[in-house]
């Protein structure tokens, strides 16, 4: 009877006012860490023509723009690997303040950027923190809440990132080419650190975790033990190979929805500044829409589905529904139709990382091995990147897009390797 309670029990029942507190927080932490991310992506053009002296359509703010892109997912891998691994040794909380102070503070020294040598290194610093607050955040989620609604606030904490998209969206479209006020503006989330240091407490899985590697029962935040051992190897390497596809094509393929838009509307007659600016709401606003509701119902259609059967479906779908968006639409209207739905499934797969990767590590290696898994696919995901620039060089945009989708595929193929965790307790 008890059982059949439970099962019928809402997610949410029962939740206690410390847990809602601890999602809030981290929530917050993800939106700021995704605006850090996503700003560049709007306003790179506008900064690239100043510091260069060049028109926004240049070969050199295109290539220095891709080139940042990389920087960018390499300053991640190294953040997130370091972050993760200091997490499980000394703590969520000192960590979270740390990674959340390192993206605020480089942020907002962009706006004095005047030299590519400036961007190189503050998006590298940017990064980092940015790389290293995700693992930490989502760990501290799923290591508070019960196993009952694990997935459903993991997949609320990773889809806050669509408010941090939408922010980054509106923060470029007011400052229009006035870019630098639009990094100013990242410096904010440093007063989060307050609430961080006063509300959160480590959770009682670490202390456990933490006492049991003092009494010599493995050693926290090992990436030794992480890449040697099973069944963590094995898990780590699928993890990273899973983020790598995540990754690799949301910059490949799913950013792409703004040039679609653009191209759209330049086809369409509308001139190329205001196409430019109707893009970024097509892209940040519209679409995000979509793959915000992607993020959100990832949680409890895998808490129904399984783990794996809902990436495989998220995966599959985007396969198909990425070439439907780059050739389907015959005005920008249908277009605006189609964003919202290639944005659900290229997008709402990342939450299954937040739900998924807890669930695959033990509590003294939990944070390390999601920073291998979701950083660690950064640096695969370099390589799409690259790979994406001289596709889009050489290729019709819809082309080369609709190419890149392959690499869902592969997606599927790698989750089929990898256990199913739903309803389990987390590893100790």
């Amino acid at each position: 009877m008890t059982n059949e309670l439970a099962s019928n029990t809402k997610w949410y029942h029962g939740i206690t006012r410390y847990e809602w507190l601890v999602l809030i927080i981290a929530s917050a932490g993800w939106i700021f860490d995704v605006y850090e991310g996503q700003i560049f992506n709007l306003t790179r053009n506008d900064m690239l023509s100043d510091i260069l002296g060049q028109d926004l359509g240049s070969a050199d703010v295109k290539k220095y723009g891709d080139w940042f892109l990389g920087i960018f997912l390499l300053g991640g891998t190294f953040g997130g690997l370091l972050f993760g691994s200091m997490a499980d040794r000394y703590g969520r909380r000192p960590i979270m303040i740390l990674t959340i102070l390192m993206y605020s503070v480089f942020s907002g020294l962009t706006f004095f950027a005047t030299e590519l040598w400036h961007v190189t290194t503050l998006r590298f610093l940017v990064a980092m923190g940015v790389g290293g607050e995700w693992a930490v955040a989502a760990a501290l989620v799923s290591e508070v809440f019960p196993k009952r609604a694990r997935a459903h606030a993991s997949s609320i904490f990773h889809a806050s990132s669509v408010i941090g998209t939408w922010l980054a969206a509106i923060a470029a479209y007011l400052v229009n080419t006035n870019w630098q006020y639009a990094y100013l503006i990242g410096v904010v989330p440093a007063l989060l650190i307050v609430w961080v240091r006063v509300a959160v407490k480590e959770p009682k899985k670490w202390e456990e975790a933490r006492a049991a590697a003092a009494a010599g029962e493995g050693a926290a935040g090992s990436f030794k033990e992480l890449l040697t051992v099973a069944p963590w190897r094995s898990r780590a390497i699928g993890a990273m190979l899973l983020a790598a596809v995540g990754l690799g094509t949301f910059w490949a393929v799913t950013v792409a929805g703004q040039d679609l838009a653009r191209e759209r509307l330049i086809a369409d007659g509308v001139d190329p500044a205001e196409a430019s600016q109707k893009a970024k709401i097509a892209y940040g606003i519209i679409q995000t829409l979509g793959g915000g509701l992607g993020l959100v119902l990832f949680g409890p259609i895998s808490a129904r589905l399984g783990r794996k059967k809902t990436f495989i479906l998220f995966h599959l779908v985007a396969l198909v529904v990425t070439p439907i968006a780059c050739f389907a639409p015959q005005n920008y209207t249908m277009l605006l139709i189609i964003l919202p739905v290639f944005g659900f499934f290229t997008l709402g797969m990342h939450a299954g990382y937040a739900v998924y990767f807890p669930e695959l590590f033990p509590n003294r290696l939990r944070a390390t091995g999601m920073s291998w898994g979701f950083n660690g696919g950064r640096i695969v995901a370099v390589s799409v990147l690259l790979l994406a620039g001289k596709m889009k060089a050489t290729m019709e945009l819809p082309v080369a897009v609709s190419i890149l989708s392959a690499f869902f595929l592969l997606g599927a193929i790698v989750v089929m390797f990898m256990p199913e965790t739903k309803d389990q307790e987390l590893p100790d």
